[in-house]
């Protein structure tokens, strides 16, 4: 390792102090750290880890490392220091930055070929690793878009087998947040989406649980959503949430013509919303029959105090005196 530094630094990843070196290193002899989520969602969704020259060539070609670069020549110099893993010289934070300097040392190699950093000490784990950019870039500044967060973790949950509950401990996100964004990026994996810019649209599609109990039933369902929104048929992840969520609800013939590609997204809707979907009473009214009619309900009375019976007997007699009412003005 080269470079002179001092001991006296230390960082804190999950409650403990972590000991680092702050000293200048060669950045020839620094990695990228091939579990970057955003070279991941420029390469394409892939299990496989990136090669370094892969990574480089990816990272140049982005803006935001090239108005780096102007503001690493303007600053003579780094303002925050890459954290390196000290047992393979991985840049675990920054490698945006180690990319600006391999620009900027092509025009000035002597002047460029050394960046300040942190040196984590080289028996740091796994866990801390994970922390420490979760940190950086999920739970803090967030500067890593939706998809890219969802990719690391589901790297993470795929790659190194922790759960969603290990995760939460090391973060602080709640485990079903964590779930819900590794079978978010699942799904897009499974239908080769590599669009990040798409992440809302199926994020919308799976947390839906109208749409999640019509793809029960209509297994098709998942390839028309996923070639219509690659076709721009379906142009906003607004008309998954409000549209399409509603089509699924209405549990009638509109869904089934649209599995079946017999009508769009949009006649679909104007069907259901025809037959009264739209109406604040109507969807009232429906989950209120949704509700009564399960036989959950018919088990929860059967099973509850003789006291409490005799309320919900009073609720249902007001209730069929008022729905008398209201269904003779039909």
């Amino acid at each position: 390792m080269n470079g002179n530094g001092n001991n006296g630094d230390t960082i804190t990843i999950l409650g403990e102090e972590i000991q680092v070196r702050r000293l200048q290193l060669k950045h020839q002899d620094l990695c990228f750290y091939p579990d970057n989520p955003r070279v991941y969602s420029l390469l394409g969704i892939d299990n496989s880890l990136p090669a370094q020259d892969e990574i480089e060539k990816c990272l140049i070609q982005m803006d935001h490392v090239r108005q780096l670069v102007q503001s690493i020549k303007s600053n003579g110099g780094l303002i925050d220091p890459l954290i390196v893993r000290g047992k393979d010289n991985t840049v675990l934070e920054g490698n945006s930055r180690l990319a600006a300097y391999r620009l900027l040392s092509r025009s000035n190699p002597v002047k460029w070929a050394m960046v300040k950093c942190l040196l984590l000490p080289e028996d740091i784990s796994d866990d801390r690793v994970f922390a420490l950019l979760g940190e950086y870039h999920i739970i803090g500044r967030k500067d890593w878009a939706p998809f890219e967060q969802a990719g690391y973790l589901w790297r993470r949950f795929t790659r190194h087998n922790i759960s969603p509950e290990q995760m939460q401990k090391e973060m602080g996100l709640s485990a079903p947040a964590i779930k819900q964004m590794i079978d978010v990026y699942q799904f897009m994996v499974d239908h080769r989406e590599v669009d990040p810019q798409k992440w809302s649209y199926y994020e919308e599609y799976l947390k839906s649980r109208a749409i999640g109990a019509a793809r029960a039933m209509l297994p098709e369902l998942d390839d028309v959503v996923v070639q219509q929104i690659r076709s721009g048929k379906i142009a906003k992840a607004v008309e998954v949430r409000d549209r399409l969520s509603k089509v699924c609800a209405a549990k009638g013939k509109a869904i089934r013509r649209f599995v079946e590609r017999r009508c769009t997204l949009e006649e679909s809707y104007e069907e259901v919303v025809a037959g009264g979907a739209n109406n604040v009473l109507y969807q009232r009214l429906h989950r209120f029959r949704e509700q009564i009619k399960s036989p959950d309900a018919k088990k929860e009375i059967v099973a509850m105090p003789t006291n409490i019976k005799q309320k919900c007997k009073y609720e249902l007699e007001k209730i069929y005196k008022r729905a008398k009412e209201l269904y003779d003005l039909m």
